[in-house]
């Protein structure tokens, strides 16, 4: 018999709660990932507007890789999940049938990655992110692994609304920055370059993010010359 939405959450959430409620984490939310999808890693990424927040969560080294290749680019699956607010799926990104993400896919290639997927995570109409799944061979998920992902990317969603509610305007909830990375520097240093440059925080983002595909390095990295004034942007 097919595993209902019902059964599946159930499952999720009794994987989360494993060790008591107090196991409740963004460490916790990612870690139960690829046992349940059957995935070797996985991340989230909290966006807003057009703007990415930082990652939420990653489970290893690879996943964290991703999400700063994404956050550094604007690009991958988990922004185009985002954006468009679907599935996305990359079964084999070395030959893909659709080439997309010229930038994020050769370095993701030589960490090993070998198949992503990005799962729209949102309540409602509110938008919040995406769940980022990766493979270290090329494969497609199963329609039980697909509906599993969806129910997750809902249940990291909700959480992340409930966590918030009680934090004041415009300030993250300590629930949530609990090894969370939401480049603070990086938008520390995109408001100064709005200042010195009188242009919005996203253009000054864009031209943070063109600054380090250009030169080849993360934009976390350029982020803090930025903020020491070793480097400026005109």
């Amino acid at each position: 018999m097919t595993a209902t939405a019902g059964d599946r959450r159930s499952r999720v959430l009794a994987a989360l709660a494993d060790g008591g409620p107090a196991s409740w984490s963004s460490a916790r939310l990612c870690a139960v990932c690829p046992r349940i999808v059957g995935v070797d890693g996985a991340g989230v990424m909290l966006m807003s507007g057009d703007v990415p927040r930082g990652s939420l969560c990653t489970t290893d080294a690879v996943s964290h890789l991703i999400e700063e290749l994404q956050f550094t680019l604007g690009e991958g699956p988990c922004v185009d999940a985002y954006h468009g607010d679907q599935v996305v799926s990359e079964p084999n990104l070395a030959d893909p049938e659709t080439r997309r993400w010229p930038a994020f896919t050769p370095p993701a290639l030589e960490a090993g990655v070998r198949a992503v997927f990005g799962f729209p995570m949102r309540v409602g109409t509110v938008r919040l992110g995406a769940l980022n799944l990766y493979r270290v061979r090329a494969s497609s998920l199963t329609d039980d692994e697909h509906a599993d992902a969806l129910v997750i990317a809902e249940v990291a969603a909700r959480w992340v609304l409930e966590s918030q509610a009680g934090a004041p305007p415009d300030v993250i909830s300590t629930e949530l920055e609990i090894g969370a990375d939401f480049r603070f520097a990086v938008h520390n240093a995109a408001g100064i370059i709005s200042v010195q440059l009188a242009i919005s925080v996203t253009e000054a983002l864009i031209r943070l993010r063109a600054y380090a595909f250009a030169n080849d390095r993360l934009i976390s990295d350029v982020a803090q010359d930025v903020i020491s004034r070793k480097l400026g942007l005109e």
